[in-house]
């Protein structure tokens, strides 16, 4: 059965996820996401749809009044594989271009916006 498009868009983005961990451009974890916001260099924010909200609420709280794109991609078994770790519940983005193409990739709105629309993987 041929996959449908949303499963092809999420595919697509997890690979481009991968891709950006191979040029260093993945900050993988909790932490390391509210370090790249505090250090102005998170260009996208990628959430896992089962994040357990005790983790999610930790990145919204450091983001507070910042504009960075965020973005509901798979499940934190997918995020995590796409990136060669273990089951994952965010990473952010750091290189611009990555990010502005995985914006593209994935349906949510406006870019700028900063809501996250889930994305099922």
């Amino acid at each position: 059965m041929a996959p449908t498009v949303m499963e092809s868009r999420t595919a697509s983005a997890l690979r481009l996820v991968g891709l950006a961990r191979r040029a260093g451009a993945v900050a993988p974890g909790t932490e390391a996401v509210r370090r790249a916001i505090r250090e102005g260099e998170a260009q996208l924010i990628l959430m896992a749809s089962d994040a357990s909200s005790v983790q999610l609420d930790k990145i919204r709280n450091t983001l507070k009044e910042k504009a960075i794109p965020q973005r509901y991609l798979g499940d934190r078994n997918a995020l995590g594989e796409a990136v060669g770790l273990a089951p994952l519940s965010a990473v952010a983005i750091t290189a611009d271009p990555l990010a502005r193409r995985l914006i593209e990739e994935l349906p949510g709105g406006d870019a700028d916006s900063g809501v996250a629309e889930p994305v099922e993987g």
